[in-house]
């Protein structure tokens, strides 16, 4: 997507009528003021050559507003892309981020526990989505969903959470370990999630974080 925006920027700034068709050699990024400059270089008066050759140097290094702004939004989406990539955690590396947030005995339940949840639901993927047939989804690594959780194209949904379901998807799982206390804080638990009362409740869960190294 960056290399397409920049290449219409090229097309842009390439193709804008203001450039002078006088110069040879291939094509500047720069032409806002280049027929100026080029006018100047072959009108009379009392204008020095030397002059007219500055600020015709100047000009030249002017680009124009609209090649800035297609600039700008490509270094914007250069920033911006990154962050939204999809990260599918280790089974230790999940351990260790989840250990870190605090959630190795949260409410009772063991950092297996959670890992385990993890693995049944998503995966370890911070940005498995899932459609249901109602209109909502369930996001992120711990399947969180929509109907009261977070907030998505649903109207009137209760988001307790207080907050997107995109937020969800983000990797670094800040406001998905949020939302999953929050849930936990709930009578049932983790046993909210139907995956952990399946796979994970009630059995040995040491090989979820064996041989991990905190």
């Amino acid at each position: 997507m960056i290399s397409a925006l920049w290449g219409a920027l090229l097309i842009r700034v390439h193709s804008s009528p203001v450039s002078s068709p006088s110069v040879s050699g291939p094509p500047r990024l720069v032409s806002c003021g280049s027929s100026q400059s080029s006018a100047l270089s072959q009108s009379g008066g009392s204008t020095s050559t030397t002059g007219t050759e500055a600020r015709s140097r100047a000009l030249g290094r002017r680009w124009c507003p609209a090649a800035i702004m297609l600039l700008a939004l490509v270094s914007l989406l250069s920033c911006l892309l990154p962050s939204s990539e999809a990260k599918v955690y280790s089974r230790c590396e999940l351990a260790r981020v989840l250990q870190d947030f605090g959630l190795d005995g949260y409410r009772g339940y063991s950092l297996a526990d959670w890992v385990c949840l993890a693995y049944f639901t998503s995966g370890f993927n911070t940005a498995a989505v899932d459609h249901e047939a109602d209109g909502s989804t369930n996001n992120g690594i711990f399947q969180i969903s929509s109907r009261r959780w977070c907030r998505n194209l649903t109207p009137n949904a209760p988001n307790m959470c207080g907050m997107y379901c995109s937020d969800l998807l983000n990797p670094n799982l800040k406001d998905t370990v949020i939302c999953a206390m929050k849930i936990t804080q709930e009578p049932q638990g983790l046993g909210y999630w139907e995956a952990w009362r399946h796979h994970c409740q009630g059995k040995d869960l040491t090989d979820w974080v064996d041989g991990c190294d905190f």
